[in-house]
């Protein structure tokens, strides 16, 4: 008998369909499902759910979710479809009430008592349902329990936004080919990556504005360093110019605060009323520093989200329904929490993993209509200018080959990894100063814009963008307002025209050159920016164009007039 009325739900997504059909002509018990984030994997999971409830394939469903709110989340998804799943399943409850077709767990509650769910999955021929499977790996229990637990399950049914790991922990029921290099990379069973949801209107593109400045400390020798965020420096002084910017004793933070209300505002002006805002910290102390600056700025308290609780996950639910302006948090909402209504982020935080930012970027993409678009603002260092312009790149979990590296060499790039940012908090250091200023846009792989000071014209013609844009419409509009401070700045004093240009003033015209050929190949092609700049780093190697050298910037402009 079904479930629920099959006519009354919402139609399904091209991509859901075409994965149900390679699911059901699968004769494997395991099947990774990779979908971006905001593509809609619940949905297909518990439509595949249904239709194995009711042709008696499974007779029981357990889903395994990151956190504890995710658990409310996919009961309340489940109860919509005719599937009553228990959020509140406990260890020591050994089975489950007649009155559910299963529970949702956590992979902590698994790694911590696998047996308990072996038994359950035992007495009933099970579907598992492992959402973001790539968590399995984070702890040797969890990934054991997981295996130990779930080995005897009818069905697995993986899921993940981001199919990769920053280690090399095998992600549990999930198949793995032989590399080029001897290594192993995992292979999932259906893929969506962000290009094509963009391309289908399903998720936002994603403006990310990176802002440079100047940042000031004392480090713990009694030193004074000052430095340009954004400029070519070795890893030690990023990551301590980048921990400078973040502080909120700086002007950095608070001038980018006051920038990404703007955005914020200008959204909910032109088509998204209830645009909300998330600030993603390094730490407690940070977030709460961070609200009392942001009640400054906007006159209103934000929602602080601290932990992973009961109360936290009826803070998030208020927000979610609100019409708030702000949210901070620490990580708790860095994946899987559903807030369509965020379009505006700040990066507050040194992670810098692959993983965490796609994790991160992903609560912006959402979205609810035609047009929608998405803006993240950080800090204009090395790492996450690299992982933006890389945004629609597809990524697969790698198993590197076995190294013979000496073991000196091991101890010495442990020792040299201390000092990435994110990895070593304790140094001591105290800020001295920290400003901001608008270093450039990057959307779709290129870079827009040269620095701009913070609160000035210029910069409000950037956050002032509207917030209802195709991505065409998008670049479009970039590209025009970078032509106009061009012509701006080259209308000024005779002085200023016949002033030698600095380094970083070369490398700013270069990366406008560029961008202006790319353009043009794609307006005479139909080519996506994304997919030419790729092509030019295939061709001549190097990083995205908003880290590129001058050098490099040149063999790309030289490239793309041959092709």
């Amino acid at each position: 008998m079904p479930l629920v009325d099959r006519e009354s739900l919402p139609p399904l997504r091209a991509w859901q369909r075409k994965a149900m059909v390679a699911y059901h002509r699968s004769v494997s018990p395991d099947f990774l499902a990779v979908a971006t984030p905001g593509a809609g994997k619940t949905t297909f999971a518990l439509r595949i759910a249904m239709d194995l409830l009711e042709s008696g394939t499974v007779t029981q469903v357990t889903v395994v979710a990151p956190t504890e709110h995710l658990k409310v989340q996919w009961a309340q998804a489940a109860n919509r479809v005719g599937i009553s799943l228990d959020p509140s399943f406990r260890n020591a409850d050994i089975h489950t009430s007649g009155d559910f077709h299963g529970a949702v767990v956590t992979y902590a509650q698994v790694g911590a008592d696998p047996s308990v769910h072996r038994r359950r999955t035992m007495t009933k021929s099970t579907l598992v349902i492992l959402d973001e499977i790539h968590h399995a790996g984070d702890a040797r229990s969890w990934g054991e329990g997981v295996q130990v637990a779930f080995s005897p399950a009818t069905r697995r049914l993986a899921l993940t936004g981001t199919p990769f790991r920053s280690d090399d922990n095998p992600i549990p029921f999930v198949t793995y080919d032989v590399d080029t290099d001897g290594g192993m990379r995992s292979r999932p069973d259906s893929v969506y990556g962000y290009t094509h949801a963009l391309a289908d209107n399903v998720v936002r593109p994603v403006l990310f504005l990176a802002y440079s400045g100047q940042a000031r400390w004392r480090n713990s020798a009694g030193d004074e360093l000052a430095v340009r965020l954004g400029e070519p420096l070795t890893k030690d002084l990023t990551a301590q110019a980048w921990r400078t910017a973040l502080d909120p004793a700086g002007d950095w933070i608070p001038q980018v605060l006051r920038a990404a209300d703007a955005r914020l505002n200008a959204l909910r002006q032109a088509g998204m009323p209830d645009a909300g805002g998330l600030v993603i910290a390094s730490d407690q102390q940070d977030a709460r520093a961070y609200a009392g600056l942001l009640s400054r700025v906007t006159g209103e308290s934000p929602v602080v989200v601290l932990s992973d609780d009961a109360g936290s996950s009826d803070r998030i639910a208020r927000f979610n329904e609100s019409d708030d302006k702000w949210m901070i948090a620490v990580r708790m909402v860095s994946e899987g929490v559903d807030i369509p209504r965020l379009a505006v982020g700040v990066y507050a935080t040194n992670a810098h993993t692959p993983l965490f930012f796609a994790q991160a970027i992903g609560r912006f993409v959402r979205s609810r209509r035609r047009g929608e678009t998405a803006s993240v603002f950080l800090p204009s260092v090395a790492p996450l200018l690299e992982l933006a312009a890389e945004l629609e790149r597809d990524r697969d979990h790698v198993i590197q080959p076995p190294s013979d590296t000496d073991p000196e060499d091991l101890l010495a790039e442990a020792q040299r990894q201390r000092d990435e940012p994110g990895s070593d908090t304790g140094l001591a250091r105290e800020t001295l100063a920290a400003t901001a200023e608008l270093d450039q846009v990057i959307f779709d792989g290129a870079s827009f814009g040269t620095p701009i000071q913070a609160g000035s014209p210029e910069e409000e013609e950037f956050l002032g963008l509207p917030g209802l844009l195709t991505p065409e419409q998008v670049s479009m509009l970039l590209s025009k307002r970078q032509a106009e401070q061009v012509t701006r700045k080259s209308a000024g004093t005779v002085t200023e025209q016949v002033r030698p240009q600095s380094p970083g003033e070369r490398r700013i015209a270069l990366r406008r050159r560029l961008n202006a050929l790319v353009a043009a190949r794609h307006h005479a092609t139909n080519v996506p920016h994304g997919k030419i700049h790729a092509e030019l780093r295939r061709i001549c190697g190097g990083p995205p164009s908003a880290q590129a050298s001058m050098e490099q910037l040149e063999q790309r402009i030289e490239a793309i007039q041959q092709l």
